[in-house]
């Protein structure tokens, strides 16, 4: 049975409760009280406590439901497998006025099943063990808030610095007690800061960082944040706006309260630090969108892009049909159907499964019209071959099927005659005409389209056109 979760509150190891002096709390079996989390205390005197119990509680009870016999050790077994399976962290057993001292048959019950048992004396309430440990988590919750604080204004004061990027690396491996590594853009030695905990760890965390990085020679989207743990080693990668793909690595020994608000705080400054590469790639498309707007051709404004002097144009579609982000280049175009991106011709494009993508070949700035339409053509073909990527073949050429707008019975035709696998027997008896009919009707369209009926790559594209058309 998996453990259920626990409630979202800063827990509390039990060695403290324990060290209550005016508790006089005992535990007398079970792990190690400081390797036991308490998250809340919960009385319950019901002989089956699992339907009320979250998880993470100290469980006080006074044995009112206990048979007996207090010897009955399938009873205690029982009773105590459902608390564990209920999650909960520890027992506390009280003493009088039901029972003497804590039942054997309990005490056994725990050390089999690994659970915590604490022995609560005569004079200390329940209501006083609760108020405790609230007290307890109020000062842990208060301690992770100055933490976090003070952490922030640490790396704050980082990224006011003439050097901010290295600061706020060292500021938060030194907040976390851990190892921190930038991964810059392509082509750039990674930053780091601290010490690795292991080369094991390093070398996960390397692998974990590059999960969160969009690469730039594929199109698919990328987790924001990934974590994994490694020998005891808590790994957390997240992924950095701007260009190049920009990732942050975070290993800690183990993971503290705050931790994680901490390293986002860290993320939003080394974005916002790579701020004035955004601007200025923004600043050159923003020239080159009113310089095409006010009638300057596609080739003379290329360079404000950093066009290497050719284009892919790529289209892109998700299952779901829903708009995907397209990653490793900033021109991209995205409706509820579709996607279509630029990417430089030098730069090559990737399948990735969920993803159908249609890819065209090299074109000039002023052919990128054509271009999309090649593109086109290939996401229908990959459509009807049921492959995740297909490039432009320039030995197929793309029929042009709205030649036949204006030829219903054509249509009608080629549709009837492209569903039965392009058998003339069949499509006449659906049509209910003369087998020759058919056969100068399909000629007459192979000539309208512009195209080789015989290809069956021609087929499949005229198959997936046609539905387009009334």
């Amino acid at each position: 049975m998996s453990s259920p979760p626990v409630p979202p509150l800063p827990a509390v190891p039990l060695s403290a409760l324990l060290a209550r002096a005016e508790l006089g709390l005992r535990q007398i079996a079970g792990p190690p009280a400081e390797a036991v989390p308490v998250y809340s205390a919960h009385t319950s005197e019901m002989s089956d406590p699992y339907p009320y119990l979250l998880g993470g509680e100290l469980l006080l009870t006074a044995g009112v439901h206990a048979p007996a016999d207090t010897g009955t050790d399938a009873y205690y077994d029982a009773y105590v497998e459902r608390i564990v399976a209920a999650g909960a962290a520890a027992l506390g057993f009280g003493v009088a006025p039901v029972h003497d001292t804590v039942p054997s048959g309990l005490l056994a019950a725990c050390e089999r099943r690994g659970l915590a048992l604490v022995e609560v004396p005569e004079r200390t309430t329940f209501s006083a063990v609760g108020r405790a440990l609230w007290d307890l988590m109020t000062a842990v919750r208060h301690l992770e808030l100055r933490r976090v604080t003070e952490a922030q204004q640490g790396l704050a004061t980082a990224a006011a610095r003439p050097d901010p990027v290295p600061a706020v690396l060292r500021q938060l491996a030194q907040r976390t007690g851990g190892f921190a590594v930038l991964l810059g853009p392509e082509g750039t030695e990674p930053q780091r800061a601290g010490t690795p905990p292991s080369e094991a760890a390093e070398a996960a965390l390397a692998d974990l960082v590059r999960v969160v990085r969009p690469a730039t020679t594929r199109l698919f989207p990328t987790p924001a944040s990934a974590s994994d743990e490694v020998g005891g080693v808590q790994l957390s990668a997240y992924a950095l706006g701007g260009p190049g793909g920009r990732a942050l690595g975070l290993a800690t020994g183990a993971r503290a309260p705050g931790d994680h608000t901490i390293a986002g705080v860290a993320v939003v400054l080394l974005s916002l630090l790579q701020g004035e590469h955004r601007s200025t790639g923004d600043a050159r498309r923003s020239a080159a969108l009113v310089r095409l707007l006010l009638g300057e051709r596609p080739e003379d404004t290329a360079e404000l892009l950093g066009a290497p002097g050719a284009w892919r144009v790529v289209h892109a579609q998700s299952p779901g049909g829903r708009p995907v982000p397209v990653l490793g280049t900033p021109l991209v175009d995205a409706t509820d159907a579709l996607v279509r991106a630029l990417v430089p011709a030098d730069q090559d494009v990737t399948a990735h499964d969920g993803w159908t993508l249609g890819v065209s070949a090299p074109a000039a700035p002023g052919e990128l019209a054509a271009a999309d339409s090649q593109a086109a053509h290939a996401l229908a073909r990959a459509r009807a071959l049921r492959t995740p990527l297909v490039r432009h073949r320039a030995d197929i050429p793309a029929p042009d099927v709205a030649a036949l707008s204006d030829h219903p019975e054509l249509r009608r035709t080629l549709r009837t005659w492209l569903s039965l696998h392009g058998s003339w027997d069949r499509t006449a008896n659906a049509l209910g005409v003369h087998r020759n009919t058919v056969r100068q009707r399909i000629a007459k369209c192979g000539v309208l389209v512009s195209a080789d009926l015989d290809d069956p790559d021609t087929r499949m594209e005229l198959w997936f056109a046609l539905r387009d058309l009334p």
